[in-house]
């Protein structure tokens, strides 16, 4: 997945350059230069010749070059792709106007039209084509957004008539079916969402109490494991749905285990790892002789600890929910099991709201995260994914490079807080306690549980 081109770089240069050729028009305008305001003369053509800068999204500044565009806006009209667009500034032979949503083909056409702004009076188009990039935008998958919680309904049904989802606390797709989206719900209904029929449907889990995690065994049928997070200390707390039962029969895994937060399943050698609350320790369960051993004790008892496995087996991250910071552990292909973790992304009890590197970043109850490969990195070697987490707290989505460097995706953070809004990334969404993610590979675009506002969302470019 692409999220930052290189391109990209130049785009605050860019920014700053418009500005100041806008600002230039401006004091043009305010010293009275005959010049620079000329009307529109209606017994010349008008000339569209070049615009800059070549290329950007939705909200980017354009200024287009040519001759007789008049001197007011209210006059002018910008068409970039068949969208409209907003012109902010007109001076002759200049215009400021801002890139519309949606301008994928990228013609760049000027109009002058008539007072009441119905009749075009004159007509330009740009030699060259704009190149329009899609954006990523925030918007719902499936899900009803509540603003009187009283109302709330749940039911299985089509993405438009589902009613909401409760306390989301984990996300995992089927990897034999990707249009198969799993979610975990302490407290409330698991679902099973249908990403190809556009259909949520409860996923029936038979006497399972608080549904934490779900995971799945590399070998056989690749069975689902859902995790209890129950308060015994003499319950089991693994359950295993047979994929041959279309998941309707499980059976218990001879584990005892309390306060379990987070399990995942090695992809390479097929042990499952899981969290302790109470302890706060890692356990390692083999599938194959049902020995179970613990492999480190994390820093802090008394915390939920997520677990996210790296596609090659070769580290994991532990997430300390309470703590606020991630842990990496190194696997050892000898032993066969993960060593003592080092922290590689915020500070252990000092939460907050920082983009910076490693432990100079802070966050507030770091949730669920998940590895996504980035192309740009291919030429570089070494390294090929980013991680991407739930920064539940700051109500927020961030990413986490394998340089150790934190930055916000999606959301706000501390300068917006919680809220509903879907748009831009930065500019517009909202999100509220945002706990749950996965990652669609074949879809390009990830889910994301966002916890109080009962709904699952969706990041993904725009789409023609």
């Amino acid at each position: 997945m692409e999220v930052n081109k290189t391109n990209r770089r130049c785009w605050p240069i860019q920014g700053i350059w418009v500005a100041l050729i806008v600002l230039c028009c401006v004091q043009c305008k305010d010293v009275g230069s005959e010049e620079q305001a000329v009307a529109y003369d209606p017994s010349k053509p008008l000339l569209v010749t070049d615009f800059l800068p070549k290329e950007g999204g939705a909200g980017s500044n354009l200024v287009i070059y040519g001759d007789n565009f008049g001197n007011d806006p209210s006059q002018v009209k910008v068409v970039i792709g068949g969208k409209t667009a907003k012109v902010v500034s007109v001076q002759g032979n200049a215009l400021y106007c801002i890139v519309p949503s949606g301008a994928f083909d990228g013609d760049v056409q000027v109009y002058v039209m008539d007072e009441s702004g119905e009749e075009e009076l004159a007509h330009g188009e740009a030699p060259a084509v704009f190149v329009y990039e899609k954006k990523w935008l925030v918007s719902d998958l499936v899900g009803t957004y509540y603003e009187i919680g009283s109302q709330f309904e749940e039911k299985e049904g089509p993405f438009g008539d589902c009613g909401a989802f409760k306390e989301m606390t984990w996300f995992t797709l089927d990897p034999k079916n990707p249009n198969h989206l799993y979610v975990a719900a302490e407290s409330n209904s698991a679902r099973k969402i249908d990403l190809e029929e556009k259909y949520a449907y409860y996923f029936k889990t038979q006497g399972v109490g608080r549904k934490s995690v779900m995971t799945w065994r590399l070998d056989g049928d690749q069975d689902l494991v859902t995790a209890e997070n129950h308060a015994s200390d003499t319950k089991n707390a693994f359950y295993v749905f047979s994929r041959s039962s279309n998941f309707t029969s499980s059976q218990v895994v001879d584990r005892v285990a309390r306060g379990v937060n987070g399990a995942a399943v090695h992809p390479v050698n097929g042990e499952m790892y899981y969290s302790i609350f109470r302890a706060g320790e890692i356990w390692r369960y083999d599938f194959a002789t049902g020995e179970s051993k613990l492999a480190f004790a994390n820093p802090f008892p008394s915390t939920a600890v997520f677990i996210v496995i790296h596609p090659s087996g070769e580290y994991a991250y532990f997430t300390n929910y309470e703590h606020h910071y991630i842990l990496r552990s190194d696997y050892d292909p000898i032993a066969k099991t993960f060593k003592r973790p080092y922290p590689v992304a915020g500070s252990a009890q000092s939460d907050g709201y920082v983009d910076g590197v490693g432990t100079n970043a802070r966050l507030r109850n770091p949730a669920q995260g998940v590895f996504v490969k980035n192309p740009d990195y291919e030429s570089l070697g070494g390294e090929q994914y980013d991680y991407y987490f739930c920064d539940q707290y700051n109500h927020c989505i961030r990413k986490l490079t394998s340089l150790g460097r934190v930055s916000t995706f999606a959301g706000r953070g501390n300068n917006g807080a919680e809220g509903y809004a879907n748009g831009d990334l930065r500019l517009e969404a909202r999100f509220n306690g945002p706990k749950a993610i996965a990652y669609d590979e074949a879809r390009k675009c990830f889910y994301i549980g966002d916890k109080n506002n009962w709904i699952i969302r969706k990041i993904a470019r725009e789409e023609e």
